[in-house]
């Protein structure tokens, strides 16, 4: 990787589950940098075409619904948030209803050149012009981001872990519990959707040059420490 030229760019991709959001989210507050969750935008592009009674098996009309979307990002890491049309959705776009259908306005490839050409100015912003100064630097996280949105970023990670302990984050996210029956409840939704997504990009095996984390074992705290431990080591800074 070459030396680290101005603001931080860090790239984190993973399936459902593996604890981007709320790891991403403590990383970018910890070092003083942007944070945008790609996975919320495919979410809010969601909300907006049900909110205007799209048919969501029409690719269509999902991307001429999509490319006609206003979307405001608010990149603190402490506090993230959405609006759509001036609406903010922040709340909305994590109901279950959500979930069980982004995948097919996130398998769109309209809709993921849209959105990706918007992810990648955010990251330019975030970058700074030429590279240097003026921008803050940004920890971006989804799907494609390592291959896709910033392939450049100074870090790359996929940040994984068993289907076991993503199905158990998962259901004490939705339920508050891990139990066999919040376990069987969230199955579907997880694997269903990582299998779907996969149709259009991958994000379960690392591409060269990305750094595998393996959360599997590690609460919070440690994943967090952890992804740290990478971007230390990627650029060059001491422990």
């Amino acid at each position: 990787m070459s030396a680290q030229r101005g603001p931080l760019v860090v790239a984190v991709d993973g399936p459902s589950g593996s604890g981007k959001s709320s790891v991403c989210r403590q990383v970018a507050a910890r070092l003083g940098l942007a944070y945008l969750d790609t996975g919320a935008m495919y979410r809010a592009a969601t909300w907006w075409c049900l909110d205007q009674g799209v048919d969501l098996t029409d690719g269509a009309a999902v991307s001429a619904t999509v490319h006609a979307m206003v979307l405001e990002l608010d990149l603190n890491p402490r506090a993230p948030s959405f609006a759509v049309h001036g609406r903010d959705v922040g709340r909305a776009i994590r109901a279950g209803g959500i979930s069980a259908v982004v995948s097919h306005v996130a398998t769109n490839l309209d809709v993921r050149a849209d959105l990706g050409a918007r992810q990648r100015a955010v990251v330019e912003v975030e970058r700074g012009p030429g590279g240097f100064s003026e921008g803050r630097g940004v920890v971006v996280e989804g799907r494609d981001i390592t291959t896709v949105i910033a392939p450049d970023a100074d870090v790359r990670v996929l940040l994984t872990a068993s289907e076991e302990a993503r199905l158990a984050r998962r259901a004490r996210e939705l339920h508050g519990t891990a139990d066999a029956a919040a376990v069987a409840a969230t199955r579907d939704q997880v694997v269903r959707r990582d299998a779907q997504d996969s149709t259009v990009v991958e994000f379960r095996t690392a591409a060269d040059g990305v750094v595998t984390v393996d959360s599997s074992d590690l609460d919070l705290e440690q994943t967090v420490e952890a992804v740290l431990a990478v971007v230390r080591r990627e650029t060059g800074q001491q422990p």
